[in-house]
């Protein structure tokens, strides 16, 4: 495995990843990763666009944050943007991927879709196993897609927003099913404004208070609607995501962890490494050893 040296992980725009300059949308049939911008892709990065990728056929390795995936036939990965990626290799694939960033979502039409369940991606998920079902529908969906995209006529964008809901919601459903906790309630608009605020604002604001603030609710009100739409309380979810950032960048840096603590909104690295210790019995330094270790 590659390991970055830089202080901060890369984030790749659409237009600088994309086979066809596009800028806010694109869907590409064809071969997986071969040559195209292979510099760009087997070292850690983020990108700052979803990526959705339908595998007929092929395999391939990359990482997502921490965890390891093996690529499998008749499957769908996501990423979202705070993800960070690495391949580590890459055999021909049939593969339909398609790219959308922030700015497609904020066409008035698709305002809708971010508040879908795989768009907001609440436990960082990358993998849906799929049906035959599954795959004959997302296979026909999709090149419902790339035929649209590359048509030219007035109607193109209707429709592309169109058949993007249907494949978004069908998605969304899979992720509800395969994703997201057992004990999570079918209401949770709260929670997905609340991971949305904690994605805008980690670095700086690390209490609970602030974070209902936001909403105009009581700390206390705030925490058990959280606690009722997700199974873990506000005060979790916030160092869940101060833990998860940190692991990244201890897994795929080489930044000092005095450095992360200040990247991360810490008042000081002794501070850092006692939160970090607390919440997984292991200091920051020693974390990072073993787990290079384990993966390298």
């Amino acid at each position: 495995m590659q390991l970055t040296t830089e202080t901060n992980i890369p984030v790749y725009t659409l237009k600088e990843s994309s086979y066809n300059g596009a800028e806010h949308f694109e869907i590409v049939k064809g071969e997986a990763l071969t040559t195209h911008q292979k510099e760009l892709f087997f070292v850690p990065h983020r990108n700052n666009f979803y990526k959705f990728v339908f595998v007929k056929s092929g395999q391939s390795k990359h990482w997502i944050d921490m965890v390891p995936y093996v690529v499998k036939p008749n499957a769908f990965y996501f990423s979202s943007p705070q993800q960070i990626m690495l391949k580590e290799e890459s055999t021909c694939s049939r593969v339909i991927g398609i790219c959308f960033t922030d700015e497609f979502l904020n066409i008035e039409d698709n305002r809708v879709l971010r508040q879908l369940p795989i768009i907001q991606n609440p436990n960082y998920g990358h993998e849906l196993l799929l049906s035959e079902a599954d795959v004959a529908f997302i296979d026909d969906i999709s090149e419902k897609i790339l035929e649209e995209y590359n048509r030219g006529d007035n109607w193109r964008n209707s429709m592309l927003t169109a058949y993007m809901q249907v494949l978004l919601i069908y998605m969304s459903r899979l992720y509800t099913a395969q994703v997201l906790p057992d004990n999570a309630t079918t209401d949770r608009e709260l929670f997905k404004k609340f991971s949305q605020l904690i994605e805008e604002n980690i670095v700086r604001v690390h209490d609970v208070a602030g974070y209902a603030a936001m909403v105009n609710l009581s700390a206390g009100h705030f925490s058990e609607l959280i606690k009722e739409q997700s199974g873990k309380t506000a005060m979790q979810h916030i160092h869940d995501r101060l833990l998860l950032e940190a692991k990244r960048l201890l897994f795929h840096t080489d930044t000092s962890v005095k450095e992360i603590a200040y990247q991360l909104g810490f008042e000081d690295a002794s501070y850092f490494n006692r939160f970090f210790k607390r919440l997984t019995e292991s200091t920051p330094a020693a974390y990072r050893t073993a787990v290079r270790e384990m993966y390298h």
